[in-house]
């Protein structure tokens, strides 16, 4: 179904959904618990969290709204807390057992009318919610996944990946019943299930999935809204940045390398590496110049031609010194002059309150990209051929035309790009105003799935 086409479809049947009765009996407000918080070294994954509580409040506001984090470091807890303090929070794991671990996670199973498995990724808590519709029978649903069975093989053997036409092209040809049967339950008992991007939810409908509402519904980023401008303000003035006259980019290796990163307490602080680290590790090594090289050409070009200047900054905290060595570092002695290099991770709200103010972001990382356009800021998105479908959602939202593959284009044609898009600033920003208002109208659609999913 074309963007203008299925835009149409979400309004008209956003209000139907949301004037069917949610209780036969309004004895008390209906409870909806959340699962999310996959990971805090990622501003990105952090912000999937922020993003689908603000919907959910701002679409079903009689609600009242649990969060089940899976991790919460670096000061997220604390910038959700202090941002949503209506909403409950509990702690704990599915155990050994198929039974909640703590007693606050036991009694959100049993008070709580519906499970929301807010963005990621993937099915990230499927786990979860098996235990949660074993236990409960109560229904549950996702908002905003991607669904990706090719561009990542694993177990030593990590692809190489591919642009996302080859990718849908090879999930075309793939043999049906290419589903894990416990996997195919699991999302086929959803009330409802959001694909963040159309390749994803033409996998699950070629495939023949029978749930009740399988469409394409935008990441639960779009709808983070929270800003520091505070501690924005203070880092551009010591920077040197004035608003309006600088652009953001965001590097990335081809595989995160979470190995390495201390910091992330899954992984080993020792940096001991399996079969596929070490492959990943060489995918890394052989690709980080190329890849850099474009950032640093389109750098290089854009500066030149309009004399403003460039902050290198992180979606995730490795990028930190990424962004020094493989961009600053690399660049011509008087080119340096013009690049501001953030030297320290940040949250998504200071980040944010960044992104407002630049002219463009430019981003091998998705989820700043997404941020920025909430915040009305354009975009362009060089996007690696290791990454997942989730890019598709910029050409599924009419912005292709800011989506590269990154081994297809040249910083020559990202420098022209970024060129036309920060000479007319107030063009560019209409268009990311618009793409907005149609994820607005996408975004209503899925909080009604919620609210009529709910159950006395």
């Amino acid at each position: 179904m074309k963007r203008r086409h299925f835009l149409r479809f979400a309004a008209a049947t956003t209000g139907a959904l949301a004037a069917r009765p949610l209780y036969a009996a309004a004895a008390r407000a209906p409870r909806v618990l959340v699962r999310s918080a996959w990971q805090s070294v990622n501003i990105g994954d952090i912000a999937h969290t922020p993003g689908a509580l603000a919907l959910l409040q701002r679409h079903f506001p009689e609600a009242e709204l649990t969060l089940w984090p899976r991790n919460l470091e670096f000061g997220a807890r604390e910038l959700l807390v202090k941002a949503f303090p209506k909403v409950r929070f509990v702690d704990g794991i599915i155990g050994k057992d198929g039974k909640p671990s703590t007693p606050e996670l036991a009694r959100a199973f049993a008070e709580c009318d519906i499970a929301v498995h807010a963005s990621a990724a993937h099915f990230s808590a499927s786990a979860d919610f098996t235990a949660w519709k074993k236990i409960t029978g109560k229904p549950y649903g996702v908002l905003g996944i991607t669904f990706d069975p090719v561009s990542r093989i694993g177990a030593g053997r990590e692809s190489e990946g591919g642009t996302l036409r080859e990718l849908r092209a090879l999930m075309e040809k793939r043999p049906l019943g290419g589903i894990d049967p416990a996997m195919r339950a699991l999302v086929e008992g959803a009330a409802f299930v959001f694909l963040r991007d159309t390749i994803s939810r033409d996998y699950l409908r070629r495939e023949g999935i029978k749930t009740p509402l399988l469409e394409f519904g935008p990441d639960t980023v779009f709808g983070f809204d929270l800003r520091n401008d505070a501690a924005a303000g203070e880092f551009l003035r010591a920077s040197g940045l004035e608003p309006g006259k600088f652009v953001c980019v965001i590097p990335r290796l081809r595989y995160t390398p979470y190995h390495l990163m201390k910091e992330d307490r899954r992984y080993s602080p020792t940096g001991a590496r399996n079969d596929t680290e070490r492959t990943r590790d060489t995918i890394n090594t052989r690709t980080v110049e190329s890849d850099h090289a474009r950032l640093r050409d389109m750098i290089t070009a854009w500066t030149k031609a309009t004399k403003m200047k460039v902050l290198v900054c992180a979606e995730m905290t490795y990028q930190v010194e990424l962004g020094r060595t493989q961009i600053l570092e690399k660049l011509p002695g008087d080119l340096r002059r013009s690049v501001v290099w953030r030297d320290r991770y940040w949250m998504p709200d200071e980040a944010t309150s960044v992104y407002a103010q630049s002219l463009c972001v430019v981003g091998v990382e998705p989820h700043s990209l997404i941020m920025s356009l909430a915040a009305g800021t354009p975009v362009m998105h060089v996007r690696q051929p290791t990454d997942t479908f989730k890019g598709h959602m910029f050409r599924d939202l009419g912005l292709g035309d800011w989506l590269f593959e990154i081994e297809e284009t040249g910083g020559a044609q990202l420098a022209t790009t970024l060129g036309k898009i920060t000479a007319d600033p107030t063009a560019s920003r209409a268009r990311a105003r618009e793409a907005m208002a149609g994820v607005e109208k996408i975004q209503q659609r899925m909080i009604a799935a919620v609210r009529v999913s709910v159950r006395t």
